[in-house]
């Protein structure tokens, strides 16, 4: 029988000590026990989008939940270097308010910040400082490979401009972005690498974003709810009329989904008035 008390609530410090007794070499779960960083890596993206969908939809118990299953993914970590000897999770709590305490001289010292944006700015005086990042070329190659593409383009660009390498107006943005696609269909013509100025156009499209203060990965998420809406109004339209996509030249599928495009636009906008 594990040495765990079985309770009605419990606590931090309960999720501390069960994990540890997950882990147990002897009295531990044959699967927890044998788990590493590397095998359970992707459980912590998993996780975190569980959570972003939990707060998407505004559900409270959906996210005392997808919170929980962070928190376990942290622990978990924490105990797997906890048991090489190297840190446990208080430590990982210690260091975390340590780096709070030290990011917010304007609560913890005689610091002035006015304002939100003084805030960010004076976080990203004191991260440069503490991380020992001398350059922007220093701040930018601190930005992990691993964060989705659009995620690391927009953290990126906001390093650069940090420095100064930015444009003052979003209308600068706009211009290269224009100049990418026509690279890309110089590219498609045989005058370059398709692929790169491809990838150049996306970079250009989320400057485009951060300089209009939107966030590149929530409109691409956004873009790609609204076209599954519109292609099952289309698939509807199409059934309902016998139509089969892979039998109908391009032409009628452009007219049946500019035809689901304006239903979904008029249910989105009846739905506003209700």
């Amino acid at each position: 029988m594990a040495e765990f008390e079985v309770k009605d609530q419990y606590t931090l410090g309960d999720l501390k000590l069960l994990v540890k007794l997950l882990r147990d070499p002897e009295k531990g779960c044959p699967w927890d026990k044998v788990q590493t960083h590397e095998s359970i890596r992707q459980n912590m993206l998993e996780e975190a989008c569980e959570l972003m969908e939990a707060i998407d939809r505004e559900d409270p118990e959906m996210l005392r939940e997808e919170l929980g299953d962070v928190l376990l993914q942290v622990m978990l970590h924490s105990e797997m270097e906890s048991e090489k000897g190297n840190f446990d999770a208080d430590q990982v709590a210690d260091a975390v308010c340590k780096k709070l305490v030290y990011r917010h001289p304007h609560i913890f010292s005689d610091t002035v910040a006015k304002d939100a944006g003084q805030v960010l700015s004076n976080w990203e005086d004191l991260k440069r400082v503490e991380k020992s990042q001398r350059t922007g070329t220093d701040a930018i190659n601190a930005v992990p490979r691993t964060f989705p593409a659009l995620m690391r383009s927009q953290k990126v660009q906001k390093r650069a401009a940090y420095v100064g390498f930015d444009y003052r107006e979003p209308d600068g943005a706009m211009a290269d972005l224009q100049s990418e696609l026509q690279e890309l269909q110089q590219a498609r013509e045989g005058r370059g690498d398709v692929q790169e100025e491809l990838g150049d156009l996306i970079f250009a499209a989320v400057n485009v974003a951060r300089l209009n203060h939107l966030d590149a990965e929530r409109a691409l998420e956004l873009s790609c709810d609204k076209f599954a809406r519109r292609f099952a109004a289309a698939e509807a339209i199409a059934a309902g009329r016998g139509i089969d996509f892979h039998e109908s030249p391009i032409g009628q599928l452009n007219d049946i989904w500019k035809e689901a495009k304006q239903q979904t636009i008029k249910i989105q906008e009846d739905s506003k008035h209700d």
